[in-house]
């Protein structure tokens, strides 16, 4: 079995800094890639930042320029750090790990349980 675990949301004022984390446990022997997926209710899950085993990376639009992705790979975590947040920021954060090998099974998507992230005005 594997499992996700993301800590780190909270409520900070706009234009504030909230840093996210997600560790991966289980007998992992890779993860090809980890991204962050917020949800607002009334729409769809959107897109925040993925990483690839590699390093590359990808980001929203919207947070292009003040979120940060980044992972460890020997720890099996993945970061966002969240700078100059704005209230439409908030939401319900969840951590994603993509095609995830273990000794017996190879995962296609593990998630995460979320963690609240409210950004006031």
């Amino acid at each position: 079995q594997v499992q996700l675990v993301n800590s780190g949301g909270g409520l900070v004022q706009a234009g504030g800094s909230l840093r996210l984390s997600c560790a991966a446990s289980g007998n992992i022997l890779r993860i090809d890639s980890m991204g962050w997926y917020r949800l607002t209710p009334g729409k769809p899950r959107e897109v925040v930042a993925i990483i690839t085993s590699s390093g590359t990376t990808d980001y929203a639009d919207s947070v292009q320029g003040r979120f940060t992705i980044s992972r460890d790979n020997a720890k099996n975590t993945v970061f966002l750090q969240m700078n100059s947040l704005k209230p439409e920021d908030t939401a319900v954060y969840y951590c994603n790990a993509h095609s995830v090998v273990t000794s017996t099974l190879k995962y296609l998507d593990v998630w995460a349980q979320g963690t609240l992230v409210t950004v006031s005005s």
